[in-house]
Protein backbone atom coordinates (compact mmCIF):
# COMPACT_ATOMS: atom_id res chain seq x y z
CA UNK A 1 0.00 0.00 0.00
CA UNK A 2 1.28 3.15 -0.70
CA UNK A 3 2.26 6.04 2.37
CA UNK A 4 -0.11 8.49 0.73
CA UNK A 5 -2.86 6.26 0.39
CA UNK A 6 -2.39 4.72 4.01
CA UNK A 7 -2.13 8.16 5.88
CA UNK A 8 -4.77 10.04 4.20
CA UNK A 9 -6.66 12.11 6.81
CA UNK A 10 -4.41 10.44 9.23
CA UNK A 11 -1.27 11.84 9.55
CA UNK A 12 0.54 14.64 7.05
CA UNK A 13 3.64 13.77 4.65
CA UNK A 14 5.78 16.61 5.75
CA UNK A 15 8.89 15.25 4.24
CA UNK A 16 9.90 12.93 1.51
CA UNK A 17 8.05 10.69 -1.25
CA UNK A 18 5.39 8.26 -1.53
CA UNK A 19 6.88 5.11 -0.28
CA UNK A 20 5.58 1.68 -0.88
CA UNK A 21 4.97 0.15 2.71
CA UNK A 22 5.19 -3.39 3.55
CA UNK A 23 4.63 -3.68 7.21
CA UNK A 24 3.96 -1.86 10.22
CA UNK A 25 6.05 -1.32 13.66
CA UNK A 26 6.08 0.34 16.92
CA UNK A 27 9.31 -1.26 18.02
CA UNK A 28 12.38 -0.66 15.60
CA UNK A 29 13.43 -4.49 16.64
CA UNK A 30 10.37 -4.89 14.13
CA UNK A 31 11.03 -3.19 11.51
CA UNK A 32 11.85 -5.03 8.46
CA UNK A 33 12.29 -3.67 4.56
CA UNK A 34 9.40 -1.62 3.81
CA UNK A 35 7.89 -1.09 7.33
CA UNK A 36 6.70 2.02 8.28
CA UNK A 37 7.76 3.11 11.74
CA UNK A 38 5.95 4.94 14.70
CA UNK A 39 7.99 6.97 16.50
CA UNK A 40 5.98 7.13 19.30
CA UNK A 41 7.29 9.24 22.79
CA UNK A 42 6.94 6.90 25.85
CA UNK A 43 7.46 7.24 29.99
CA UNK A 44 10.94 5.83 29.18
CA UNK A 45 12.16 6.90 26.00
CA UNK A 46 11.44 9.07 22.78
CA UNK A 47 10.70 6.83 19.99
CA UNK A 48 12.56 9.50 17.70
CA UNK A 49 15.90 8.17 18.87
CA UNK A 50 14.99 4.57 17.85
CA UNK A 51 14.81 6.38 13.83
CA UNK A 52 17.85 5.37 12.50
CA UNK A 53 18.14 2.19 13.93
CA UNK A 54 14.47 1.78 12.31
CA UNK A 55 16.16 2.82 8.89
CA UNK A 56 19.25 0.76 9.03
CA UNK A 57 16.44 -2.07 9.45
CA UNK A 58 14.86 -1.05 6.26
CA UNK A 59 12.06 1.12 7.40
CA UNK A 60 10.87 3.14 4.20
CA UNK A 61 8.98 5.80 6.11
CA UNK A 62 8.30 7.32 9.53
CA UNK A 63 5.69 8.32 11.83
CA UNK A 64 6.01 11.02 14.37
CA UNK A 65 5.06 13.80 16.36
CA UNK A 66 4.49 17.35 14.85
CA UNK A 67 7.48 18.19 16.91
CA UNK A 68 9.41 15.00 17.49
CA UNK A 69 13.31 16.33 15.64
CA UNK A 70 13.99 14.21 13.05
CA UNK A 71 17.10 14.56 10.28
CA UNK A 72 16.08 11.11 8.55
CA UNK A 73 16.50 10.78 4.14
CA UNK A 74 13.24 8.68 4.03
CA UNK A 75 9.18 10.39 4.26
CA UNK A 76 8.09 12.03 7.65
CA UNK A 77 4.47 11.83 8.66
CA UNK A 78 3.46 14.32 11.48
CA UNK A 79 0.30 13.93 13.34
CA UNK A 80 -0.77 15.84 16.59
CA UNK A 81 -1.55 12.32 18.04
CA UNK A 82 0.73 9.31 16.35
CA UNK A 83 -0.42 6.94 18.83
CA UNK A 84 -4.01 7.50 17.32
CA UNK A 85 -2.93 7.91 13.78
CA UNK A 86 -0.93 4.61 14.08
CA UNK A 87 -3.60 2.67 15.29
CA UNK A 88 -6.23 4.14 12.78
CA UNK A 89 -3.55 3.76 9.96
CA UNK A 90 -2.72 -0.23 11.26
CA UNK A 91 -6.59 -0.65 10.93
CA UNK A 92 -6.78 0.61 7.78
CA UNK A 93 -3.52 -1.48 6.49
CA UNK A 94 -4.55 -4.85 7.98
CA UNK A 95 -8.29 -4.58 6.85
CA UNK A 96 -11.94 -6.34 7.72
CA UNK A 97 -12.16 -7.10 11.33
CA UNK A 98 -14.72 -9.00 12.95
CA UNK A 99 -17.93 -7.33 12.99
CA UNK A 100 -18.96 -7.68 16.23
CA UNK A 101 -16.29 -6.61 18.46
CA UNK A 102 -17.13 -5.35 22.21
CA UNK A 103 -14.09 -3.90 25.09
CA UNK A 104 -14.57 -4.25 28.50
CA UNK A 105 -13.19 -1.66 31.13
CA UNK A 106 -12.68 -2.03 34.57
CA UNK A 107 -9.75 -2.95 37.77
CA UNK A 108 -10.56 -6.73 38.09
CA UNK A 109 -13.14 -9.07 36.21
CA UNK A 110 -11.85 -8.25 32.55
CA UNK A 111 -10.65 -11.02 31.67
CA UNK A 112 -13.48 -13.32 32.98
CA UNK A 113 -15.96 -11.02 31.10
CA UNK A 114 -14.44 -11.32 27.71
CA UNK A 115 -13.84 -15.12 27.91
CA UNK A 116 -17.65 -15.31 28.88
CA UNK A 117 -19.29 -13.00 26.57
CA UNK A 118 -16.85 -15.30 24.05
CA UNK A 119 -18.66 -18.40 25.87
CA UNK A 120 -22.24 -17.11 25.20
CA UNK A 121 -22.06 -16.14 22.25
CA UNK A 122 -19.88 -19.63 20.80
CA UNK A 123 -23.08 -21.43 22.89
CA UNK A 124 -25.77 -19.56 20.85
CA UNK A 125 -23.68 -20.81 17.03
CA UNK A 126 -21.58 -17.98 16.72
CA UNK A 127 -17.82 -17.90 16.09
CA UNK A 128 -16.15 -15.83 18.41
CA UNK A 129 -12.82 -15.24 20.29
CA UNK A 130 -11.67 -13.39 23.27
CA UNK A 131 -8.53 -11.26 23.31
CA UNK A 132 -7.10 -10.09 26.76
CA UNK A 133 -4.35 -10.88 29.54
CA UNK A 134 -4.61 -14.80 29.13
CA UNK A 135 -4.21 -14.96 25.31
CA UNK A 136 -6.42 -15.06 22.35
CA UNK A 137 -8.42 -17.88 22.61
CA UNK A 138 -11.43 -18.89 19.79
CA UNK A 139 -12.05 -22.34 18.14
CA UNK A 140 -9.12 -22.21 15.82
CA UNK A 141 -6.66 -21.14 18.41
CA UNK A 142 -5.85 -20.88 21.87
CA UNK A 143 -2.73 -18.48 22.45
CA UNK A 144 -1.19 -17.17 25.15
CA UNK A 145 -0.33 -13.98 26.07
CA UNK A 146 1.67 -11.30 28.34
CA UNK A 147 -0.37 -7.77 27.45
CA UNK A 148 -4.04 -7.13 28.40
CA UNK A 149 -4.41 -5.00 25.77
CA UNK A 150 -1.98 -5.33 22.72
CA UNK A 151 0.01 -2.98 20.78
CA UNK A 152 -2.11 -1.51 17.82
CA UNK A 153 -0.04 -3.17 15.51
CA UNK A 154 -0.26 -6.36 16.56
CA UNK A 155 -3.73 -5.66 17.25
CA UNK A 156 -5.06 -4.68 13.88
CA UNK A 157 -2.91 -7.47 12.73
CA UNK A 158 -4.88 -10.02 14.82
CA UNK A 159 -8.22 -8.87 14.50
CA UNK A 160 -7.87 -9.19 10.56
CA UNK A 161 -6.48 -12.98 10.64
CA UNK A 162 -9.33 -13.35 13.34
CA UNK A 163 -11.74 -12.38 10.92
CA UNK A 164 -10.18 -14.00 7.83
CA UNK A 165 -10.89 -17.47 10.09
CA UNK A 166 -13.82 -16.77 9.98
CA UNK A 167 -14.70 -14.88 13.51
CA UNK A 168 -17.55 -13.02 13.61
CA UNK A 169 -17.81 -12.03 16.67
CA UNK A 170 -14.55 -10.83 19.35
CA UNK A 171 -14.78 -9.52 23.03
CA UNK A 172 -11.72 -8.14 24.25
CA UNK A 173 -10.17 -6.31 27.31
CA UNK A 174 -9.47 -2.54 27.55
CA UNK A 175 -7.00 -1.73 29.91
CA UNK A 176 -6.37 2.13 30.91
CA UNK A 177 -2.76 1.62 29.61
CA UNK A 178 -3.60 0.28 26.62
CA UNK A 179 -6.71 3.09 26.12
CA UNK A 180 -4.82 5.96 26.94
CA UNK A 181 -1.99 4.98 24.74
CA UNK A 182 -4.54 4.34 22.05
CA UNK A 183 -3.81 0.89 21.06
CA UNK A 184 -8.06 0.55 20.78
CA UNK A 185 -8.29 3.67 18.21
CA UNK A 186 -8.03 1.70 14.94
CA UNK A 187 -11.21 -1.08 16.85
CA UNK A 188 -14.71 -0.18 15.42
CA UNK A 189 -16.91 -1.23 18.75
CA UNK A 190 -20.34 -2.24 18.94
CA UNK A 191 -20.62 -1.84 22.72
CA UNK A 192 -18.29 -1.95 25.70
CA UNK A 193 -18.62 -2.32 29.28
CA UNK A 194 -17.79 -1.09 32.82
CA UNK A 195 -17.19 -3.66 35.50
CA UNK A 196 -15.27 -1.58 38.66
CA UNK A 197 -12.89 0.33 39.82
CA UNK A 198 -10.34 -0.33 42.59
CA UNK A 199 -6.83 0.86 43.39
CA UNK A 200 -4.40 -0.22 40.72
CA UNK A 201 -1.41 1.61 38.59
CA UNK A 202 -0.87 4.14 40.56
CA UNK A 203 2.78 3.55 39.78
CA UNK A 204 1.11 5.36 36.21
CA UNK A 205 -1.42 7.30 36.69
CA UNK A 206 -1.43 10.22 38.78
CA UNK A 207 -4.33 9.63 41.03
CA UNK A 208 -7.62 7.57 40.77
CA UNK A 209 -9.50 10.17 39.00
CA UNK A 210 -7.12 9.96 36.40
CA UNK A 211 -6.87 6.33 36.66
CA UNK A 212 -10.69 6.38 35.80
CA UNK A 213 -10.85 9.34 33.57
CA UNK A 214 -8.30 6.46 31.00
CA UNK A 215 -11.07 4.08 31.91
CA UNK A 216 -13.73 6.35 30.62
CA UNK A 217 -12.27 7.08 27.73
CA UNK A 218 -13.27 4.11 25.89
CA UNK A 219 -17.11 5.77 26.40
CA UNK A 220 -16.46 9.36 26.04
CA UNK A 221 -14.03 8.94 22.70
CA UNK A 222 -13.97 5.06 21.19
CA UNK A 223 -17.57 4.11 21.75
CA UNK A 224 -19.93 4.83 18.60
CA UNK A 225 -22.59 7.28 19.74
CA UNK A 226 -26.47 5.26 20.12
CA UNK A 227 -24.00 1.81 20.58
CA UNK A 228 -24.66 0.03 23.94
CA UNK A 229 -22.86 0.46 27.09
CA UNK A 230 -23.25 -2.21 30.18
CA UNK A 231 -22.84 -1.05 33.04
CA UNK A 232 -21.83 -3.16 36.05
CA UNK A 233 -24.10 -1.46 38.35
CA UNK A 234 -23.34 -2.21 41.66
CA UNK A 235 -19.67 -1.04 41.71
CA UNK A 236 -18.71 2.69 44.06
CA UNK A 237 -17.71 3.90 40.62
CA UNK A 238 -21.06 2.96 38.61
CA UNK A 239 -22.75 5.80 38.92
CA UNK A 240 -20.07 7.96 37.30
CA UNK A 241 -19.61 5.25 34.63
CA UNK A 242 -23.25 5.56 33.51
CA UNK A 243 -23.38 9.38 33.71
CA UNK A 244 -20.01 9.61 31.80
CA UNK A 245 -21.61 7.00 29.42
CA UNK A 246 -25.20 8.17 29.05
CA UNK A 247 -23.28 11.77 27.84
CA UNK A 248 -21.38 10.52 25.61
CA UNK A 249 -24.29 9.71 23.99
CA UNK A 250 -24.07 5.77 24.88
CA UNK A 251 -27.34 3.20 25.04
CA UNK A 252 -26.38 2.87 28.73
CA UNK A 253 -27.72 -0.93 30.13
CA UNK A 254 -27.21 -1.96 33.80
CA UNK A 255 -26.73 -5.52 35.51
CA UNK A 256 -26.35 -6.53 38.84
CA UNK A 257 -28.45 -6.11 42.07
CA UNK A 258 -29.48 -2.83 40.92
CA UNK A 259 -29.68 -3.50 37.12
CA UNK A 260 -32.31 -2.45 34.38
CA UNK A 261 -31.19 -5.06 32.00
CA UNK A 262 -30.35 -7.58 34.33
CA UNK A 263 -31.12 -7.44 37.82
CA UNK A 264 -30.14 -10.23 40.64
CA UNK A 265 -32.81 -10.89 42.70
CA UNK A 266 -31.52 -13.99 44.95
CA UNK A 267 -27.95 -15.64 44.99
CA UNK A 268 -26.93 -18.96 46.84
CA UNK A 269 -23.46 -19.88 47.08
CA UNK A 270 -22.03 -23.27 47.14
CA UNK A 271 -18.63 -24.76 47.31
CA UNK A 272 -18.44 -25.10 43.45
CA UNK A 273 -21.38 -23.27 42.25
CA UNK A 274 -23.74 -20.60 42.52
CA UNK A 275 -27.89 -20.71 41.89
CA UNK A 276 -29.18 -17.38 41.07
CA UNK A 277 -32.50 -15.91 39.86
CA UNK A 278 -32.44 -13.21 37.57
CA UNK A 279 -35.09 -10.59 36.53
CA UNK A 280 -35.02 -9.41 33.07
CA UNK A 281 -37.86 -8.33 30.12
CA UNK A 282 -40.27 -8.99 33.10
CA UNK A 283 -39.20 -12.54 33.54
CA UNK A 284 -37.36 -14.52 36.59
CA UNK A 285 -34.78 -16.81 35.04
CA UNK A 286 -33.49 -19.54 37.44
CA UNK A 287 -29.75 -20.04 36.15
CA UNK A 288 -26.86 -22.49 38.06
CA UNK A 289 -23.63 -20.76 37.32
CA UNK A 290 -20.71 -23.40 37.91
CA UNK A 291 -18.04 -21.49 39.52
CA UNK A 292 -17.68 -20.17 42.70
CA UNK A 293 -17.56 -16.77 44.29
CA UNK A 294 -20.06 -13.51 43.73
CA UNK A 295 -17.46 -12.05 41.53
CA UNK A 296 -17.99 -14.18 39.06
CA UNK A 297 -21.91 -13.81 39.04
CA UNK A 298 -21.18 -10.15 38.47
CA UNK A 299 -18.83 -10.66 35.43
CA UNK A 300 -20.87 -13.73 34.12
CA UNK A 301 -24.04 -10.56 34.43
CA UNK A 302 -21.90 -8.46 32.28
CA UNK A 303 -21.14 -10.89 29.91
CA UNK A 304 -24.97 -11.55 29.05
CA UNK A 305 -25.43 -8.32 28.90
CA UNK A 306 -22.64 -7.43 26.56
CA UNK A 307 -23.80 -10.82 24.71
CA UNK A 308 -27.30 -9.32 24.78
CA UNK A 309 -26.84 -5.67 23.42
CA UNK A 310 -25.17 -6.95 20.33
CA UNK A 311 -28.20 -9.33 19.26
CA UNK A 312 -28.50 -12.44 21.66
CA UNK A 313 -32.18 -13.38 23.04
CA UNK A 314 -31.89 -12.99 26.56
CA UNK A 315 -33.22 -16.82 27.51
CA UNK A 316 -30.51 -17.34 25.33
CA UNK A 317 -27.38 -15.88 26.98
CA UNK A 318 -28.73 -16.66 30.61
CA UNK A 319 -29.03 -20.20 29.27
CA UNK A 320 -25.50 -20.26 27.96
CA UNK A 321 -23.98 -18.85 31.62
CA UNK A 322 -24.71 -22.34 32.77
CA UNK A 323 -22.08 -23.86 30.71
CA UNK A 324 -19.57 -21.17 31.47
CA UNK A 325 -15.70 -21.99 32.14
CA UNK A 326 -13.77 -19.67 34.46
CA UNK A 327 -10.81 -17.94 32.90
CA UNK A 328 -7.15 -19.61 33.57
CA UNK A 329 -6.07 -18.35 37.30
CA UNK A 330 -9.38 -17.21 38.65
CA UNK A 331 -10.54 -18.70 41.61
CA UNK A 332 -9.76 -21.84 39.49
CA UNK A 333 -9.54 -25.25 41.80
CA UNK A 334 -6.04 -26.34 41.45
CA UNK A 335 -6.25 -29.39 43.73
CA UNK A 336 -7.25 -30.86 46.94
CA UNK A 337 -5.37 -31.59 49.49
CA UNK A 338 -5.43 -35.14 51.27
CA UNK A 339 -7.36 -34.01 54.45
CA UNK A 340 -10.12 -32.77 51.62
CA UNK A 341 -9.47 -28.97 51.58
CA UNK A 342 -9.81 -27.25 47.83
CA UNK A 343 -6.95 -25.35 46.82
CA UNK A 344 -7.41 -22.03 44.12
CA UNK A 345 -5.29 -20.34 42.43
CA UNK A 346 -6.26 -16.14 41.21
CA UNK A 347 -4.74 -13.59 39.72
CA UNK A 348 -5.54 -11.17 42.78
CA UNK A 349 -2.74 -8.99 42.74
CA UNK A 350 -4.49 -5.95 43.69
CA UNK A 351 -6.71 -5.12 46.54
CA UNK A 352 -10.27 -5.05 45.99
CA UNK A 353 -9.72 -8.50 43.97
CA UNK A 354 -7.73 -10.03 46.86
CA UNK A 355 -10.67 -8.35 48.56
CA UNK A 356 -13.11 -9.97 46.44
CA UNK A 357 -11.49 -13.58 46.57
CA UNK A 358 -11.51 -14.02 50.12
CA UNK A 359 -14.71 -12.53 50.33
CA UNK A 360 -15.61 -15.33 47.77
CA UNK A 361 -14.58 -18.07 49.44
CA UNK A 362 -16.26 -17.48 52.86
CA UNK A 363 -19.78 -18.84 52.39
CA UNK A 364 -18.95 -22.14 51.86
CA UNK A 365 -15.61 -22.31 54.24
CA UNK A 366 -16.79 -24.18 57.25
CA UNK A 367 -12.89 -24.03 58.55
CA UNK A 368 -10.43 -21.89 58.25
CA UNK A 369 -9.22 -19.52 55.13
CA UNK A 370 -5.60 -19.66 54.21
CA UNK A 371 -4.27 -17.24 51.84
CA UNK A 372 -0.56 -17.05 50.40
CA UNK A 373 0.33 -13.70 48.56
CA UNK A 374 2.92 -11.11 48.07
CA UNK A 375 3.59 -8.10 45.87
CA UNK A 376 4.82 -7.23 43.14
CA UNK A 377 8.09 -5.06 42.58
CA UNK A 378 8.66 -1.67 40.80
CA UNK A 379 4.59 -1.13 41.06
CA UNK A 380 2.95 0.93 43.12
CA UNK A 381 3.96 0.74 46.82
CA UNK A 382 1.54 2.15 48.58
CA UNK A 383 -1.03 -0.84 48.03
CA UNK A 384 1.21 -3.47 49.88
CA UNK A 385 0.30 -2.64 53.52
CA UNK A 386 -3.45 -2.24 51.99
CA UNK A 387 -3.21 -5.56 50.78
CA UNK A 388 -1.81 -6.71 54.33
CA UNK A 389 -4.73 -5.14 55.90
CA UNK A 390 -7.35 -7.06 53.50
CA UNK A 391 -5.53 -10.68 53.96
CA UNK A 392 -5.56 -10.74 57.87
CA UNK A 393 -9.38 -8.91 58.09
CA UNK A 394 -10.29 -11.39 55.94
CA UNK A 395 -8.35 -14.86 56.09
CA UNK A 396 -7.55 -16.96 58.97
CA UNK A 397 -4.32 -17.82 57.93
CA UNK A 398 -1.71 -15.14 55.95
CA UNK A 399 1.52 -16.22 54.50
CA UNK A 400 3.15 -13.60 52.96
CA UNK A 401 5.65 -14.97 50.20
CA UNK A 402 7.13 -13.36 47.12
CA UNK A 403 5.13 -12.01 43.81
CA UNK A 404 7.72 -11.21 40.81
CA UNK A 405 10.38 -9.03 43.21
CA UNK A 406 11.58 -7.38 39.60
CA UNK A 407 14.38 -5.15 40.49
CA UNK A 408 13.23 -4.44 44.28
CA UNK A 409 14.38 -6.33 47.34
CA UNK A 410 12.04 -9.10 48.21
CA UNK A 411 12.83 -8.60 52.06
CA UNK A 412 11.59 -4.71 51.70
CA UNK A 413 8.62 -5.71 49.79
CA UNK A 414 7.12 -8.43 52.12
CA UNK A 415 8.23 -5.99 55.15
CA UNK A 416 5.53 -3.18 53.85
CA UNK A 417 2.85 -6.00 53.48
CA UNK A 418 3.99 -7.44 57.22
CA UNK A 419 3.49 -3.82 58.36
CA UNK A 420 -0.07 -4.15 58.10
CA UNK A 421 -0.32 -7.52 58.80
CA UNK A 422 -0.51 -8.41 62.37
CA UNK A 423 0.03 -12.28 62.92
CA UNK A 424 0.86 -13.26 59.00
CA UNK A 425 3.75 -15.78 58.32
CA UNK A 426 6.68 -14.58 56.54
CA UNK A 427 8.27 -17.37 53.80
CA UNK A 428 9.79 -15.77 51.35
CA UNK A 429 10.35 -18.48 48.80
CA UNK A 430 7.30 -18.82 46.94
CA UNK A 431 7.63 -22.74 46.61
CA UNK A 432 7.90 -22.93 50.60
CA UNK A 433 4.68 -20.49 50.97
CA UNK A 434 2.83 -22.63 48.85
CA UNK A 435 3.84 -26.03 50.36
CA UNK A 436 3.30 -24.78 53.76
CA UNK A 437 -0.25 -23.77 52.98
CA UNK A 438 -1.14 -26.66 51.65
CA UNK A 439 -0.11 -28.76 54.80
CA UNK A 440 -2.02 -26.49 56.74
CA UNK A 441 -5.36 -27.58 55.00
CA UNK A 442 -7.56 -29.56 57.02
CA UNK A 443 -11.27 -30.91 56.35
CA UNK A 444 -13.29 -27.75 55.95
CA UNK A 445 -10.66 -25.19 55.08
CA UNK A 446 -10.04 -23.39 51.72
CA UNK A 447 -6.43 -22.72 50.63
CA UNK A 448 -6.38 -19.38 48.15
CA UNK A 449 -2.90 -19.15 46.72
CA UNK A 450 -3.06 -14.87 44.98
CA UNK A 451 -1.22 -12.82 42.65
CA UNK A 452 -0.01 -15.34 39.86
CA UNK A 453 -3.04 -16.63 38.24
CA UNK A 454 -2.08 -17.94 35.21
CA UNK A 455 1.52 -16.48 34.92
CA UNK A 456 3.98 -19.30 34.42
CA UNK A 457 7.07 -16.69 34.82
CA UNK A 458 8.52 -15.40 38.33
CA UNK A 459 10.23 -12.01 37.66
CA UNK A 460 13.49 -11.49 39.51
CA UNK A 461 15.85 -9.25 38.67
CA UNK A 462 16.06 -8.77 35.37
CA UNK A 463 15.49 -12.53 34.63
CA UNK A 464 12.40 -14.38 34.90
CA UNK A 465 12.21 -17.96 35.75
CA UNK A 466 9.51 -20.66 34.86
CA UNK A 467 7.26 -20.59 37.70
CA UNK A 468 3.72 -21.62 38.23
CA UNK A 469 1.56 -21.61 41.15
CA UNK A 470 -0.60 -24.70 39.78
CA UNK A 471 2.22 -26.95 39.14
CA UNK A 472 3.64 -25.98 42.38
CA UNK A 473 -0.16 -26.47 44.31
CA UNK A 474 -0.02 -30.33 42.55
CA UNK A 475 3.89 -31.06 43.42
CA UNK A 476 2.72 -29.60 47.11
CA UNK A 477 -0.32 -32.16 47.04
CA UNK A 478 1.37 -35.00 45.80
CA UNK A 479 3.86 -34.55 48.59
CA UNK A 480 1.56 -34.43 50.85
CA UNK A 481 0.19 -37.76 49.87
Amino acid sequence: MRLSELCQGLAVRADGGDAEVADLATDSRKVGPGTLFAALSGTKADGARFAADAISRGASAILAGEDAELDVAVPVLRSADPRRAIAQIAARFFGPQPETIVAVTGTSGKTSIAAFTRQIWAGNGLESASIGTTGVASSKRNDYGTLTTPDPVDLARLLSELKAEGVTHAAMEASSHGLVQRRLDGVSLAAAAFINLGRDHMDYHVDVEDYFAAKMRLFDTLLPKGAPAVIFGDDAWSARAVEVATRAGALVHTVGRTGSLLRLKRLEHERHRQIAEIEAEGHIYRIVLPLAGEFQMSNALVAAGLAIATGTPVEAALVATEHLKGASGRLELAGTTRAGAPVFVDYAHKPEALENVLASVRPFTTGRVVVVFGCGGDRDRLKRPIMGEIATRLADVVIVTDDNPRSEEPASIRAAILDAAPGAREIGDRREAIRAAVSLGEAGDTIVVAGKGHEIGQTIGTETLHFSDHEEVREAIAREA
